[in-house]
């Protein structure tokens, strides 16, 4: 049966074959098959690079024809052209051979107007035929316009010349003014000649008086040079300054000119000066009234010269446009020789620092006000704003450094050679309390001045120069000198309180039975406490230092309680009790003390002065509660031995021997039994719980 299936099988693929062999046949040679219409496309396209090559023949033909047609148009086009450029040259050069003709007659005729309008012509038609220099005729006019420039030139400045020498300026006035229009056309080279002639000419009279003669040319007659300057000046604007066209800027020439002559003068004068055989050297206040009549000069000049009104405003006359300044011009010949002006600064201050040590702090016909200060401070204040100004004018460079320099110096021996001094006088007693307070005053005045005066330095100074400025030490001393001055008004309470200290000292704190509100000496402690800040605090301006004073004073007496209870051992129980109460008393006292000052801003008649702060809370109670302080402790007493060394544990927490053994000779516990109490203490100390105690206080 697998037979007849694969017989049959192999039958229908034989079928199926020869089906599609005829249909292939069919297809590939009917009347409609794709071999034809491949050749049918073959040949249409044969057909159209036929038509294309046919298009591209005729347009290249077509281009040809038009390129014969158009030849000889194109060669009419360029001799057009040629004969237009050559007409055109032509009656340019029949311009400028007439021209130069006109101007070499008006030029013998010295019609100057017509010479100049017509200058300029022939110098524009000239360089139209630069190119044609290599024409022999046109060579040969260049040169003969050349040589009647030159001719021009001279005989304008010989024009000059002679009118100037013959004294007929006035007469030739017309004839000159014209002139300089040929000037201005012939070039800037000719114009600088005509000026330069004219400045040497007007100073020709100047070199010869104030150069060859060493009299007139001293600095004692600086004043001379720049009175004749003037002179001269006004008889150039009255008589001559007319003639030159405004845009030249003649003045300004003249005195640029005279300014450079001068400061060349001051130079060879100053350094003649220095080395003198004599020795002696340049009067300060000499050189300093020349430079500055030399910088009144200058600035005049500047003034005078920046103010002319412009011309125009598309020409150099403009007066924004000037190169010229005045500022320095001269005074630059002064700069290297202001070192010996800031030696006599520096003379000057050293001899005044030791006559403010002698002079009183208050004026005889003065009174005494809180706000004041010493009146050297303002004298000396004033000498150094006045300096600075008169240097900064004259210089803004090194010699500003090296001033600077010299007022940090002397403002160092101010502080300390006349402030500190005042504030060392008066024996073991100190100085009086205004005088204190003047110091204070005047310290924190130059405190807040110094910085000021260092900020004025660097804006006046040189850019490159201002970091080298610096008064931040300066500054410092005189808050170290204001500091000195508190603690100095702290010794003035201090040493008013010492009666009351004696009395706690003499008190027998072993012996004591009973315990009251506060001891004897409190009292009377707290009256001298309060009487001098009465007197002291109203006379403090700024808070800040009334501050300052309440916690040197607090930390001062805290301290000196402090060590007064380690002078009073042996202390029994009821002694320490009594101590207890005192220090309550003085702690509660002294949180009130800022309320003496009355000029502090947040004082009202309500309330606030009464109120301390916080922190004043806190610097009046830690000083005296310090738990740190064995001493502070001496009224624990308990139960002996243990309860004592359990009582030290807690209160003053710590494992030191040292310490508590000043608590047993406080407790006046006799030396024979110190030891059996010491040895407890190690024990305990050793013990968990005192372990644990110790740790959380650190904590």
């Amino acid at each position: 049966m697998n037979i007849a299936v694969a017989e049959s099988m192999s039958l229908d693929s034989d079928e199926l074959s020869r089906s599609i062999a005829s249909l292939e046949t069919t297809q590939a040679y009917g009347p409609d098959s794709s071999l034809e219409r491949m050749q049918s496309a073959q040949a249409e396209l044969a057909s159209l690079f036929q038509r294309i090559e046919s298009v591209r023949s005729r347009a290249l033909q077509t281009e040809r024809d038009i390129t014969t047609m158009t030849a000889d148009i194109k060669r009419l086009d360029g001799t057009k052209r040629n004969l237009t450029l050559s007409m055109t040259a032509l009656k340019r050069l029949q311009m400028l051979t007439t021209a130069y003709e006109q101007l070499r007659g008006l030029s013998r005729t010295r019609q100057y107007r017509e010479c100049a309008g017509l200058l300029q012509a022939v110098l524009q038609l000239m360089r139209h035929f630069n190119s044609y220099r290599s024409i022999e005729q046109i060579a040969v006019l260049s040169r003969n316009v050349s040589e009647l420039q030159r001719e021009l030139l001279e005989q304008v400045c010989e024009d000059f010349e002679m009118a100037f020498a013959k004294g007929e300026v006035a007469a030739r006035r017309g004839v000159l003014i014209e002139a300089c229009l040929v000037m201005d056309a012939l070039g800037d080279h000719a114009k600088t000649r005509l000026v330069t002639w004219y400045v040497n000419t007007e100073l020709r009279e100047y070199r010869q008086v104030f150069r060859g003669n060493d009299e007139a040319g001293s600095l004692d007659n600086i004043g001379r040079r720049y009175a004749w300057f003037k002179r001269m000046l006004k008889t150039h604007e009255e008589e001559h300054a007319a003639i030159f066209p405004p845009h030249w800027r003649v003045g300004e020439t003249l005195g640029m000119a005279f300014c450079d002559g001068t400061r060349e003068d001051f130079k060879g004068i100053l350094e003649k000066s220095m080395r003198r055989i004599d020795g002696a050297k340049v009067d300060v206040n000499l050189l300093l009234r020349c430079l500055q009549e030399t910088m009144d000069f200058e600035q005049s000049l500047e003034r005078r010269f920046a103010s002319e009104p412009r011309a125009s405003i598309d020409t150099l006359s403009s007066a924004d446009d000037r190169v010229q300044n005045f500022n320095g011009s001269i005074s630059v010949a002064f700069e290297p020789y202001l070192s010996l002006w800031v030696d006599s600064q520096d003379k000057a201050l050293a001899s005044m620092v030791p006559k403010y040590k002698t002079q009183p702090l208050i004026p005889p016909d003065d009174e005494f006000s809180p706000q004041a200060v010493i009146t050297s401070a303002i004298e000396l204040f004033h000498f150094y704003k006045l300096t600075l100004s008169q240097c900064a004018k004259l210089s803004t460079g090194e010699r500003l450094l090296e001033l600077s320099r010299t007022l940090a110096k002397y403002l160092d021996e101010y502080a300390q050679q006349v402030l500190i001094h005042f504030l060392q006088r008066g024996g073991p007693h100190g100085p009086p309390i205004q005088e204190i307070i003047l110091v204070l005053n005047t310290a924190d005045f130059w405190h807040t001045n110094t910085n000021q005066l260092e900020e004025s330095i660097k804006k006046r100074i040189d850019p490159d120069m201002a970091s080298k400025v610096d008064l931040s030490s300066q500054s410092d001393a005189f808050m170290g000198v204001a500091s000195a001055a508190v603690m100095a008004l702290v010794s003035k309470v201090d040493a008013d309180c010492e009666g009351a200290w004696r009395e706690m000292k003499n008190t027998n704190w072993s012996r004591m039975e009973s315990v009251s509100d506060h001891s004897s000496y409190v009292g009377e402690l707290l009256k001298h406490i309060n009487t001098q800040a009465q007197e002291i605090l109203p006379l403090i301006v700024k808070p800040q230092y009334a501050r300052a004073f309440c916690d040197n004073l607090v930390e001062h007496l805290a301290t000196a309680y402090i060590h007064n209870i380690v002078q009073c051992r042996p202390v029994c129980e009821v002694g320490a009790e009594q101590m207890l109460l005192d220090k309550y008393v003085l702690t509660k006292s002294l949180e009130n003390l800022l309320s003496h000052h009355t000029t502090t801003p947040s004082t009202t008649p309500s309330s606030p002065a009464t109120a301390p702060p916080p922190r004043r809370l806190h610097q009046t109670r830690q000083p005296i509660h310090d738990p740190h302080r064995p001493s502070s402790k001496p009224c624990r007493s308990a139960p002996p031995p243990e309860g004592l060394v359990q009582a030290y544990l807690i209160h003053i927490g710590d494992r030191s021997d040292t310490n508590f053994r000043k608590i047993l000779e406080l407790k006046g516990v006799r030396k024979q039994d110190q030891s059996h109490l010491l040895e407890l203490f190690a024990i305990h100390r050793e013990g968990s719980a005192a372990t644990q105690l110790i740790r959380s206080r650190r904590c």
